[in-house]
């Protein structure tokens, strides 16, 4: 493929997505899935749409940062099927040599890449199951991949920072809107938790409250999007805010010229279900580590801008 133009791939995804509205669409549609290089994680093109953002005053377990709801107007844009996977992670870190920080210096759980082509996953095994998430990571780490998948994609020396590409975190319009797949109510399943629909503390899967699950382990939402809600959390590009007092109406990400904290969203396997919502969010500082400390259960996934 040309790095400086898109592939047929890409342009008929774009076009399949163009073509829908956000409620015409079905679980798992190959048509508007694209993949631009090896490396590249597999995405789903989402539609351009609107929709109310955060939750209502009578929603169960709703705190108080999930308000007021708004309306939000997005353009058509692109989201990983999965999270990042540790097999994936680990690429990278194999080919770059970075090093994240411990996601807790304790238990020496850090992820490790002592150069030739080598890199470990940060469990006691030094090993993972390569399609879990990949956590233990913090919103430094989640940019530093991006810049080596922009670099990959487009065939450039790869770089750790400084060089803007398609590929990004989503905002956090973006995620609730893509986590939701058209759907109103408190999780794109409906407003029950039910039984294993995810993996959280309680939510009746397997996993619950032991242990990260394979990043396929459930159904797709109506986006063909899989583990948006529990497993791990998920960083966005958006700076904290304790509510939505003037957030952006265009979908763009929230940002300052100083960012305390991040947004994560989604819920992990050890979160109570109330955290396992559509409109749930949190925040942490830049490495992960706040009130409580969310390194050891974040991950992330990709997102992309669309030409």
């Amino acid at each position: 493929m040309s790095p400086s133009r898109p592939s047929l791939v890409l342009i008929l995804a774009i076009a399949a997505v163009l073509a829908l509205s956000a409620r015409g669409f079905a679980t798992d549609r190959p048509e508007r899935e694209f993949k631009e290089c090896p490396d590249c994680p597999q995405m789903v093109g989402i539609p351009a749409g609107s929709f109310v953002m955060g939750s209502p005053a009578g929603e169960p377990g709703r705190f108080d940062g999930e308000g007021p709801q708004h309306a939000v107007s997005l353009r058509a844009f692109a989201l990983a099927k999965y999270d990042v996977t540790s097999d994936e992670f680990l690429k990278f870190l194999a080919a770059t040599g970075y090093q994240p920080e411990p996601c807790n210096p304790l238990l020496h759980m850090t992820w490790r890449s002592p150069g030739n082509g080598l890199a470990y996953a940060p469990s006691p095994s030094d090993t993972e199951p390569p399609r879990w998430p990949a956590v233990c990571l913090d919103w430094k780490d989640a940019q530093a991949y991006i810049a080596w998948l922009n670099a990959k994609a487009h065939g450039e020396r790869p770089a750790l920072a400084g060089r803007p590409g398609p590929y990004r975190l989503p905002s956090e319009a973006e995620w609730e809107y893509a986590a939701r797949g058209g759907t109103t109510t408190a999780r794109w399943w409906g407003d029950a938790l039910g039984v294993g629909n995810a993996n959280c503390n309680g939510c009746g899967s397997p996993w619950d409250y032991s242990t990260l699950a394979d990043v396929d382990s459930f159904r797709s939402n109506p986006f063909g999007l899989y583990g948006m809600l529990g497993n791990a959390w998920q960083w966005t590009e958006d700076c904290w805010h304790p509510s939505y007092v003037g957030a952006p109406k265009d979908g763009s990400a929230w940002m300052d010229k100083d960012c305390v904290k991040h947004v994560l969203r989604g819920g992990s396997w050890n979160n109570l279900p109330v955290f396992v919502r559509s409109a749930a969010r949190s925040g942490a500082g830049p490495n992960g580590k706040q009130e409580y400390d969310y390194s050891s259960l974040s991950g992330f996934r990709i997102a992309r801008t669309l030409p």
